[in-house]
C-alpha cells in the first residue's frame, strides 16, 4: 500500500512540475522511481520511460488540437528515432545499473543547466497560419538528428523532449511553439520504444507505471491551473526547479560514483 502511495505522489510531483514550468519534470522519473517508489535501477529505468511516454502523448494531444504540430516533420523524427531507440535501450539494458545511474546524473546537470539558460518561447503564429515544406535536403537532416537523438533517449529511458525540441529546430527551422508541439510524438514513442524494449526483459513494474501515469494526470491539471497565476514568476521557477535537479544528481553520483572507481 505504501508503494502505490508513494508512486501516485512521485508520478503527481513530475506532472505538477511539467504544467506548472512546462518541462524538464520527466527527468525526476527516473530518480524518484528508484529512490522513492523503491525500483531497482534498470526496472525504474524501464517503468520511469513508460510512465514518460504516457505523460507526453497527453500533452501531444492538446497541441495538436491547437494546430502546434508540423505533422510531416514530426512524424518522420519520430519514426527514425525508434531504430535509434531500439538500440540506446539494448544497449541501455546491457550495462551496468550504477554506472548507468552515474551518467544519468550527468545527463541531469546538463539539463538543469539547459533549463537555467532556457528563453520563454516566442508564441508563434497558428498552426494553420504556415505550410510545412520539407525538402530533401532538410529530411536528410531530420532523419540523422533522429536517431542521435532517439538512442540517447533510448539509452538512458528519458523523453529526451530536451534533446529532440533542438534537433527539430536545427534540421528545418520551424518556430520554436511548432518544434515544442511536434517534439512530443518523439518523446512519446521513444519513451514506449524503450518501455517495450525493457519490457520484453521483464524490467517494467506495470502497477507502479498505471500508479505513476494516474498520479501525473492529477498533478498535471493542477500545475496548468497554476502556471497561469504564476506566469510572471516563471524564470523563479525555472531556477528553483533546476536547483532540484541539480541537488538529485549530486546524489546520485555520490551514490554511484564507485562503480567507475571514484571513491567520494
Amino acid at each position: 500500500m505504501l508503494q502505490i502511495i508513494l508512486a501516485v505522489i512521485s508520478g503527481g510531483a513530475v506532472g505538477f512540475t511539467l504544467g506548472l514550468i512546462g518541462g524538464g519534470g520527466s527527468i525526476l522519473a527516473t530518480p524518484l522511481m528508484l529512490y522513492v517508489v523503491g525500483l531497482k535501477p534498470h526496472e525504474a529505468i524501464g517503468t520511469g520511460a513508460l510512465a514518460v511516454s504516457a505523460n507526453a502523448f497527453v500533452n501531444f494531444a492538446g497541441h495538436a488540437r491547437k494546430g502546434n504540430v508540423r505533422w510531416k516533420s514530426a512524424i518522420i523524427f519520430a519514426i527514425l528515432g525508434i531504430l535509434g531507440a531500439i538500440g540506446g535501450s539494448t544497449l541501455g539494458k546491457a550495462f551496468d545499473g550504477k554506472k548507468l545511474l552515474f551518467l544519468f546524473a550527468i545527463l541531469m546537470i546538463i539539463v538543469g543547466v539547459l533549463m537555467l539558460r532556457r528563453k520563454p518561447p516566442p508564441q508563434g503564429v497558428a498552426g494553420g497560419a504556415q505550410t510545412e515544406t520539407l525538402d530533401v535536403a532538410t529530411a536528410i537532416k531530420v532523419c540523422i538528428a533522429a536517431l542521435i537523438v532517439g538512442a540517447l533517449s533510448g539509452f538512458f529511458g528519458i523523453g529526451g523532449g530536451f534533446l529532440i525540441v533542438p534537433g527539430l529546430l536545427f534540421s528545418t527551422g520551424m518556430p520554436m511553439i511548432f518544434a515544442i508541439g511536434s517534439s512530443l510524438l518523439s518523446v512519446g514513442t521513444f519513451g514506449l520504444t524503450t518501455a517495450v524494449n525493457y519490457a520484453t526483459s521483464g524490467l517494467v513494474d506495470w502497477g507502479v507505471a498505471v500508479e505513476f501515469i494516474l498520479g501525473g494526470v492529477a498533478g498535471g491539471v493542477l500545475g496548468t491551473l497554476l502556471a497561469v497565476g504564476l506566469a510572471s514568476k516563471r524564470a523563479a521557477l525555472n531556477r528553483i526547479f533546476a536547483g532540484l535537479v541539480f541537488v538529485v544528481a549530486i546524489y546520485m553520483l555520490y551514490k554511484n560514483a564507485a562503480s567507475f572507481g571514484i571513491h567520494l
